[in-house]
């Protein structure tokens, strides 16, 4: 029996590729697989893999023929894992050896849907701990009680996918896939989408993944009109958000953190291609006219200054009929 599926995707990493899959080895078990998808890949990474499948036990190779983005390819992973649980992977961060051990031990004992997980952040050689915004450790708890409060850096502000493990039963409840075709902010309707249905979770304090910061090929790093999919993805959170049953107390932190991200890309409009920027206040715009008006109002007054000016010229710009991300 499999009791731990690891998915991988790769795309176009074959200078980062073999550190992730020596990472992988040094968590190898023999009731472990680890799906490794290439999201169709042009550089040297399908070679790499080829050689993975051969050398690295419980391998299991998916290629895609067209590129279908990292929720696409995540998504090619689930539906392929055998695991009694689930966990993810980027195809250019690595593992401290015998990390998926110790993770699925926390997560056996605590018998939770889902339990997360600090990270280390890599940025060139600087090395920087990130902790999931959550101060109790290692005791099961509600995930939706986590959402909140609005105004603070919470659970769902901490998206990584790769950050924690998931049971099961969450892939046979619809929950932990991800929306198809999503480029970027792919995992933020998935963490709320976790945190509203599931019925479990913890924070444990578990340092294994090594995140690589300012790659290259990474979408964070490339100004095109792919960046703006966090548009529809923030629009997901808001619409399925406002059908849950404690909608009049989550909102205001849905609406919040969308306004957040918005006026965080406005004030680095520099680094998009001029059409894309172009775009983006006309689509940002947009946006925040579909958002609940008061709950709106309220966000934007419990901002900062600067942000919520930023935002409130934004809101008075016209935006064209059918704008849509």
């Amino acid at each position: 029996m499999v009791k731990l599926s690891v998915i991988v995707p790769f795309y176009n990493v074959q200078q980062y590729a073999p550190d992730t899959l020596r990472s992988l080895r040094a968590n190898a078990r023999e009731d472990f697989e680890f799906i490794l998808v290439d999201d169709c890949s042009r550089d040297g990474t399908p070679d790499i893999l080829a050689r993975a499948e051969r050398e690295l036990a419980g391998t299991v190779r998916i290629r895609h023929e067209r590129n279908g983005g990292l929720a696409t390819a995540r998504n090619t992973g689930i539906d392929a894992a055998r695991g009694e649980y689930l966990t993810f992977l980027d195809g250019d961060d690595w593992l401290a050896p015998g990390h998926y051990p110790r993770l699925l031990a926390a997560i056996e004992e605590l018998g939770c849907d889902f339990v997360r997980t600090d990270h280390v952040q890599c940025t060139g050689r600087a090395r920087t701990i990130q902790r999931v915004p959550h101060g109790r450790r290692g005791v099961v708890l509600d995930p939706r009680r986590a959402i909140l409060p609005a105004d603070r850096s919470t659970s769902v502000d901490y998206p990584y996918a790769w950050a924690g493990v998931y049971h099961r039963r969450l892939v046979d409840r619809g929950l932990l896939h991800f929306t198809d075709g999503l480029r970027t902010a792919e995992d933020r309707p998935w963490i709320w989408r976790l945190h509203r249905e599931a019925e479990s979770f913890a924070a444990v304090s578990l340092l294994g993944v090594h995140y690589r910061r300012g790659v290259a090929t990474s979408l964070t790093q490339i100004g095109d009109v792919r960046q703006l999919d966090f548009i529809r993805a923030f629009d997901q959170v808001v619409e399925e958000t406002a059908r849950d049953r404690d909608a009049d107390r989550l909102l205001p932190k849905a609406v919040r953190t969308y306004c957040a991200i918005i006026s965080h890309h406005l004030g680095a409009i520099e680094r998009f291609e001029p059409a894309v920027a172009r775009r983006l206040k006309s689509l940002g715009a947009a946006a925040l006219r579909r958002m609940p008006q008061d709950v709106l109002d309220e966000a934007l007054d419990s901002m900062d200054v600067q942000r919520a000016t930023r935002l409130r010229r934004l809101r008075r710009r016209p935006a064209p009929t059918g704008a849509a991300a």
